[in-house]
């Protein structure tokens, strides 16, 4: 099966407890990082600077 978002980072739009996405992919970027986070453990971010965390420390590091 062809999958046309694999490997592809996604365009999200981040919420309050939840987030949207403006484009299709599979990841996002560790803001502190640069590590690839698959959208389906994509648990921690900042809603007030739009970035992606891979770890809660790393969350909290970013403040």
């Amino acid at each position: 099966m062809l999958m046309a978002n694999a490997d592809r980072p996604a365009k999200v739009h981040y919420l309050d407890g939840t987030f949207r996405l403006l484009s299709s992919g599979d990841h996002v970027l560790c803001a502190v990082t640069g590590r690839k986070i698959p959208l389906d453990q994509l648990r921690y971010w900042s809603v007030s600077k739009q970035e992606a965390y891979s770890s809660c420390e790393l969350s909290c590091q970013s403040q």
